[in-house]
């Protein structure tokens, strides 16, 4: 999704939303209490920024009077100020930090939860509508909460800056106050001007890099595959050719950086001769004491500055603007994932059974029909094959009654999503303890650890047990374990939660005819109703009816007499 595609009032309006859902959130008393403090913080240091000055200005003059006791005088007062500065400048610091940290850490769960509910996740993925999903919640959510605190709080130090600064210069020179205004007005056009496409340039920077990343990943997650295979030209020149699109774009970034640079360095240079120009007229004349010219630099700097914002904090607010549209294209996209816009399949929720209606799936390239007016009703109790020479056709179903969208028509009655459980050919094992993976985190209290022991030993996996040394300790499966204890495990989690169906897909192409019947007996005697999807003809005694799939689309219901 571009820049272009999201418009500047929608994602203003997310911006203002995002504060204000945090503000309101159970976190948001703790982040008024610590912003007020931040607040506080900045008074006190523009006020001290302005005792500086004059203390600047009598510590100067008492140097070109010579005179001792003064200047001893002033150079105490000079380090106290110095010394309170500090003090303020750590604390501010590291509030600003911690109320940073608090809203990252607040904003990051809500987006993790959004994109993990109502599997967001998948539809983002096959949609293809957005991009590195990942990396925009990780990265760009960081980036967001710092920098626009950093920016909230420029803009407060900048307007207090303007307020005490503005009688000051005022007060030295009423021509100097002018030009400040209007030098800085005319820096800061000049900078948008010159800098605007830096916002398109960092948006793509950050996709860029991101597919790169997301490449050198695959490369680590498929190791061994890529090493069987040799294919490693084939991903080097993959990973290349990302770089290279990476590369190209900030070639443009630092174009565009030079020129925005070769302005922005001769405005600040600038800055700090020409208070000296208006003002030294009237020192050489005796007007004024000699620490009036430092203290309106100082004063003309402070105030440039805080008119410039835009001027000093352009690469940042460029990117800035990058990370706001990129995390607003997340949001829409999470918003508008929740059912695909194609998707004409009814996926109903009924109670103990799953039922097909004149369902037909279509294969998603060509449109031929995988299956066609499919109508039948399993109850529970009622065990099904799923067979035939369509291996396509068993995929199909499996993946529509879990819920992925598929083009097609009819209706899919199904339980709710705890009452029917789904165990693919190839499962996913996340990296956490035996037990974690085995127990369903609301049941973890509830089921012993001999229970847990006795079903391993049933299936022949004591060894895993101790290979991994106990049921607590964290470990990634997927490369510790083969793909067929991976399947076992698997379904020892199904076994112990313990819903109503159970949908097995092609259990017999990794495990032996011996582990597929002590499966289904112990479905069976756990009064969990499975369907399963099998090429493996010796199974057929085992269940109460089958389904068997043809080439065209046609299918064959049969039950199987007792």
């Amino acid at each position: 999704m571009d820049t272009q595609q999201v418009p500047f009032k929608v994602t203003a309006v997310r911006f203002v939303r995002a504060v204000k859902v945090f503000m309101t959130s159970e976190v948001g008393g703790k982040a008024a209490l610590m912003f007020a403090g931040l607040v506080a913080l900045f008074l006190a240091l523009s006020g001290l920024n302005v005792a500086n000055s004059y203390v600047g200005r009598n510590f100067m003059t008492a140097i070109a009077n010579r005179q001792t006791p003064e200047f001893m005088r002033q150079a105490i007062f000079y380090i106290g100020v110095f010394a309170a500065f500090t003090i303020v400048a750590v604390v501010s610091r590291f509030i600003e930090e911690r109320l940073a940290l608090l809203w990252r850490e607040f904003l990051t769960r809500r987006a993790v939860s959004l994109y993990l509910a109502d599997r967001a996740y998948y539809h983002l993925d096959v949609s293809g509508q957005l991009t590195h999903p990942d990396q925009r919640i990780a990265e760009d959510m960081r980036v967001f909460t710092v920098t626009t605190l950093s920016f909230i709080l420029m803009i407060l130090n900048s307007s207090l800056t303007i307020i005490a600064f503005s009688g000051v210069l005022w007060s030295i020179s009423p021509l100097l106050f002018a030009v400040a205004v209007v030098y800085a007005a005319c820096g800061s056009y000049l900078t948008i001007a010159l800098g605007r496409p830096l916002i398109k340039l960092n948006y793509d920077q950050l996709d860029k890099e991101a597919s790169f990343r997301s490449g050198l990943i695959q490369v680590r997650e498929n190791a061994e595959a890529i090493m069987l295979a040799h294919c490693e030209e084939q991903q080097g020149f993959r990973l290349l050719r990302r770089l290279d699109d990476a590369v190209a774009n900030f070639r443009k970034v630092t174009a565009i950086n030079r020129n925005v640079g070769f302005f922005t360095t001769g405005y600040n240079w600038l800055i700090q001769i020409i208070p000296a120009l208006i003002i030294a007229p009237a020192y050489i004349r005796g007007n004024i004491d000699f620490g009036v010219i430092t203290q309106s630099g100082a004063a003309f700097a402070m105030l440039v500055g805080a008119f410039s914002l835009v001027i000093t904090q352009f690469q940042s607010i460029s990117t800035f603007a990058a990370v706001v549209a990129r995390l607003s294209s997340l949001m829409e996209a999470i918003e508008r994932s929740g059912t695909p816009a194609d998707a004409s399949i009814e996926l109903v929720e009924g109670k103990e059974r799953l039922a097909y209606e004149n369902l037909t799936l279509l294969h998603a390239t060509n449109g031929v029909p995988i299956v066609k007016d499919v109508s039948i009703s399993i109850s529970l109790g009622t065990r099904v094959l799923i067979t035939g020479p369509a291996q396509d056709a068993q995929a199909a179903l499996f993946r529509a009654t879990a819920g992925i969208s598929f083009k097609g028509s009819g209706r899919i009655i199904r339980p709710a999503a705890d009452d029917i459980l789904f165990l693919p050919q190839r499962p996913y094992l996340p990296t956490g303890t035996l037990r974690q993976i085995l127990v369903r985190n609301e049941r973890a209290g509830e089921i012993p650890d001999d229970r847990i022991v006795q079903i391993l030993r049933e299936l022949n996996l004591e060894h895993v047990l101790e290979q991994v040394g106990g049921l607590n300790t964290e470990q990634n499966w997927e490369i510790l374990l083969s793909p067929q204890e991976q399947q076992l495990l698997v379904f020892i989690n199904i076994l112990i939660a313990a819903p109503q169906f159970a949908f097995l897909d092609r259990l017999d192409a990794t495990l032996d005819l011996e582990r597929l019947h002590t499966i289904m007996q112990m479905l069976s005697e756990s009064s969990i109703t499975y369907i399963n999807n099998a090429e493996t003809a010796a199974l057929r005694d085992y269940h109460d009816a089958v389904l068997e799939c043809g080439e065209d689309g046609g299918w064959v219901w049969t039950v199987n007499r007792a």
